[in-house]
Order: structure tokens, then sequence, then C-alpha cells
């Protein structure tokens, strides 16, 4: 067996820092501290989630720190929790692992109860390496970017709340696709092909196909149906009408689009680097997740 060390030395955990009852969950993240010393790996935690967990016996470090620092990120929450820190390590990577303390958990497959069997050979070299892409968007208006993110599972343009339907028009790589009226439109990755496009009817992506799906949310139009495209393209995305636009970058970071504001997604220099056990299949997450039907042999 590979020695621990020469896999991951530093590691840093990292927890759900956006739930309010993170400090009700610092004995879960003492425990796993207490596993990885055990096991000769140097614990280090992400700043909020050692400000927010009361956690003071092990050094902290902001997510620069971490990129430049740590060999693994251990995360500890749901599929949110890992979009969110997903997004900011990208740049250097250092992979992931996923403890699942959420609900559905995609992204997040191990499971919180006997974490220690199934992380213990994880940690001494035997895992399954997966790695997703990401879109980079930028908001463009007068000629002017006014808005720059990154998104893991998608980026969607809405209509406000109070609102009619906006306007859309749609071109890749220059070439005029279409107008669309409806509520909005989503464009995700094949990470967030199980995710909002799933329930507007977009099709399942595998995370090894280098493509997108644009989804039209409730369109005027029955024939505007989701496509997938080629994640080599750039999609422009221009509001033609409607009040309140705005541009959602997996739900997470959000910004304004006015009339005239257009755009520009792309795909992203960076990906995320996932660890899972060793076996670990794709399809085993839909047929759990989905609750497909599992007959078979």
């Amino acid at each position: 067996m590979t020695n621990l060390q020469s896999h991951f030395s530093k590691v840093a955990l990292i927890g759900k820092i956006h739930a309010p009852g993170l400090a009700a969950s610092a004995g879960v993240l003492e425990d796993i501290a207490q596993f990885l010393t055990d096991l000769g790996c140097k614990v280090v935690l992400e700043q909020t989630t050692a400000q927010l967990s009361g956690i003071t016996n092990y050094p902290m470090l902001d997510v620069q720190g971490i990129g430049e620092q740590c060999d693994l990120g251990l995360v500890v929450g749901g599929d949110g929790t890992m979009l969110g820190i997903g997004r900011q390590l990208a740049p250097y990577g250092v992979p992931l692992i996923g403890i699942n303390q959420g609900r559905l958990g995609f992204i997040t497959d191990i499971a919180l109860e006997g974490y220690q069997s199934v992380l213990k050979p994880m940690l001494m070299g035997e895992f399954e390496e997966d790695h997703r892409s990401l879109i980079h968007g930028k908001v463009m208006r007068d000629g002017h970017c006014v808005f720059d993110a990154l998104a893991m599972n998608d980026v969607v343009i809405n209509r406000g709340g109070t609102s009619g339907m906006v306007e859309l028009r749609v071109d890749v790589d220059g070439h005029f696709v279409a107008n669309q009226r409806a509520d909005g439109l989503i464009i995700a990755t094949p990470t967030g092909s199980t995710a909002y496009s799933l329930s507007a009817g977009g099709p399942l992506l595998h995370p090894s196909v280098p493509g997108w799906v644009l989804a039209p949310i409730a369109p005027h139009n029955l024939s505007n149906r989701p496509i997938v495209l080629a994640n080599a393209v750039e999609i422009t995305v221009e509001v033609v009408s409607g009040r309140d636009a705005s541009a959602n970058f997996d739900m997470q970071s959000i910004t304004e689009m006015l009339i005239g504001d257009c755009i520009k997604l792309m795909k992203s220099q960076y990906s995320v680097r996932f660890l899972h056990p060793k076996g670990w299949s794709y399809f085993d997450t839909l047929r759990k997740k989905l609750h497909w039907n599992e007959g078979g042999s």
C-alpha cells in the first residue's frame, strides 16, 4: 500500500459555511479532524468554517491559503457547499473529497455514517479521479464587463419574480440561433444536468461528455426544446425585452441584467478535481439519487 504522506500530507477541512447550524456540527468536524490526524495528516480548517464552528485547536487558512498550501480539500456538507468551494479552488488544482451532510449528494458522495471505512483507503491513494468543467461567464453592458463569475452547475438567466416573460436572443459562435420568449434559459454543464436543467426537461450528460445543455424555462413556443452543444463554443445571450432579469451562477452568485445587456459564456480554463472511492461509478450515483429501477445482475 502506498505511503499516506506521498499523497495528502496537508488536508483542509471545509464545512457547510452557509448553514446556520454549523456550530452544532462542530463535533462532526472535530471527529473528522482527529481521524485525519490519526492517519498522519496535518489538518487545517477553512477560515470561515473555523470561525462559525468555534473550533480553535487547528490552524486556519483562507481559500487562497488552502489553494497554495494544501494537498486535499475535504468538504463536509451538501452539493451547495461543494459548488461554492469547488469554483474557488479550481484555479489551484486542489482535489476535493465530499462527505455528504446535505440531502441529495450528487457530488458529495461519501455518507457521513461510516465515512472512516471509505475515506481511509482514499487517503492511502486508492481512489478514482473525476474532472468537472466550469462555465466562465461575463455580463457585458455598453461594451464593458460589469460581472464576471464561474459556474460548476449552471448559469440561469431568469425573468423577474413579478414580471412576465423575458425575450432572449441566443447566438452560438456568432451565429444567430433564436429569439426565445420564456421564463428564462439554463446553460448547464454535465454536472448541472442533474440540477435545474433536469427539472426543465433537459437531458442527463455524463461528466466525460464535453458538452453543455441549453434548456429554456417554460418557453412560450413549445417547439423550443433543450439542445446539447459542444463546450468549445461561445454562447451569447442578450436580453431583448423583459423587466428585472437576472443572471445566476450556481444559484450562488447573482447579478441584474438590463435590456440590451448580454452575457458571454465559454468553457473555463479551469476544472474541478473530484476524488471518489475506488470502484465509483456515475451510474451508481444516478440509480441511487434518482431512484431508478435497480434490477439486473
